[in-house]
Parts: C-alpha cells; structure tokens; sequence
C-alpha cells in the first residue's frame, strides 16, 4: 500500500505521511550502530550547544529506554507533571525540556520490556508529551539497527540523523549499518560526529590516537556526507557527565566545547538546507 512504502517520482521524494508531533518543528535522532561510542554524551551537549549557541528552543528524548542515562547527565531527579488531558510535562533544566523513561522508574530498576511494551512507551513518551513549542527535539536512540529504531523511524516525522562514532574499523562498520538503516526508511543523514577521536595528554599536551586517527572522516567522505567534527576524549567530559552538568556549560571556551558548537550551527545549516529541498507528501 503506498501509505506504507516510499517512492521516488521524477526525482521528487515521496514518502508516507508520519505522525509528527505536536509544537514540534524538527526532530533529529542521534544514533550509531553500536553501543559504547558516547551517542548520550553527544546528544545531551547537542542539544544544550543548540540551545545556548544557536538560541534555539530545544528538547531532549531519551528514547534509549533499555539504558536511560538522561536524568544522570542532565541533573534531573524528580517525575514529570501531568496534564488535565493525562499528557506528560516534560522536566527542564539548562534551559533543554526532557522526557525519559529514567523518570518514571527506580533509579536502578531494569527495564525488562520487550519490543511492542518499548514501541508503546516511546510513543507515550513523544506524542503523550506536551512538549510545548519547539525548534528541535533532539531523539538520544537506542544503539543498533533493530526493530525499535525502525518502527520509530518509520512512525515519525524525522527531519534527519545523526551519527556518532568512534574512529576504529569495528565501530564505523557498525555507523556505515546505521546510516544504510536510516536510507532504507527515507530518513536523511544530517552527517556523522567523531567522538573519542583522540586522547590529549593532561600533562604534555600530545595527543594519542587510541582509536584510530580520522577514520570517520574518511568514511563520511566515502558515503559522500557531511563531517561533523571531531570530538576528542577528555576527562573532563566524563566529569560533566557524572556531575550531571554538560561539558558545553561547564567548560564553554574549552576545544570540546567548541566542537560541539561547532556540530550544533552545522546541523542547523543541514537543516535548512533541507527545508528548501522539493518533496511531496501524500
């Protein structure tokens, strides 16, 4: 059925018509092909760069539900209000409003859910949301290519997708997996971060290549998208996680700070770009 699939005429994209979600101008995943390379670290410093540097309205999905590391990062430790029509009020902090699973559950309570109970609660946690009036929501995946990202792909209006990665062979197998996922479902690749690209001696300044060294660019320019940039491994990244203080607030002239500035004015360019760009909706 052709509200089922997508179809390219005469070099116009058409597609199905997703669900979007109310007050909510764009929405971006973050995603990557496996888990472990820092996509929740990216995301959160994303959306606050988002907020901060390009004065945008933001919100913040963990839709990670099997890890939701939201509440840590961002500093949140209450539950979500309700409204008179039973729709959750999103928590706000640094100025982000934020919606997680991690709310609504012990802090160490395993989510022992399996895929149609994780479709459901995702969307109960987008379209069950007064998110109010947003420029972006930016959507923390869960890592992989499996049913869940599909269905959620397929089930909303995505503006586009950005992946993380690691510089090694392994992980940017597993990122070109994520950005072929994202293609077969029509959703447009925003461009893919580097994280951990390298390791700066604290005490001499040289950096060591543990993983690799610009592996992610190379691949980005083979798939013939945009790089991003590269975000370094620091300490001090780490530190503004466990504090639940993101490093872009905490360190705002440091070089990872600014790598996600950086990140954060080009993805708004793509998505501009991409308003411009001719489509059809059935």
């Amino acid at each position: 059925m052709k509200e089922q699939m997508f179809m390219r005429l005469g070099g116009v994209r058409r597609y199905a018509k997703h669900l979007c979600i109310d007050g909510v101008k764009d929405t971006i995943a973050v995603a990557s092909g496996k888990g472990g390379v820092g996509k929740t670290t990216t995301a959160v410093n994303l959306a606050v760069a988002l907020a901060n540097k390009c004065q945008l309205k933001v919100g913040l999905l963990d839709a990670d539900v099997y890890g939701p590391n939201i509440p840590i990062m961002m500093n949140i430790n209450t539950k979500p209000d309700v409204t008179l029509d039973k729709k959750m009020i999103p928590v706000e902090n640094y100025g982000i409003k934020c919606m997680s699973i991690g709310f609504l559950v012990e802090k160490d309570a395993p989510i022992v859910w399996r895929g149609p109970m994780v479709s459901k609660a995702l969307d109960k946690m987008t379209r069950g949301v007064d998110w109010g009036n947003l420029d972006i929501l930016v959507m923390d995946m869960p890592p992989g290519t499996g049913d869940v990202q599909i269905t959620m792909s397929q089930n909303l209006q995505l503006s586009g997708a950005l992946i993380v990665s690691t510089p090694q062979d392994v992980a940017l197998m597993d990122a070109r997996r994520g950005v072929t996922m994202f293609n077969k479902v029509d959703v447009p690749i925003l461009g893919i971060v580097e994280n951990m690209s390298c390791f700066k001696c604290p005490h001499c300044g040289e950096p060591s290549y543990i993983f690799g060294e610009g592996g992610t660019r190379r691949t980005a320019t083979e798939m013939g998208l945009e790089f991003l940039g590269e975000i370094p491994l620091e300490v001090g990244i780490r530190e503004a996680c466990d504090q639940g203080h993101p490093i872009v607030l905490a360190a705002p002239d440091s070089v990872v700070s600014r790598a996600y500035g950086d990140a954060a004015e080009k993805v708004v360019q793509k998505l501009k770009e991409r308003q411009h760009s001719p489509e059809i909706i059935l």
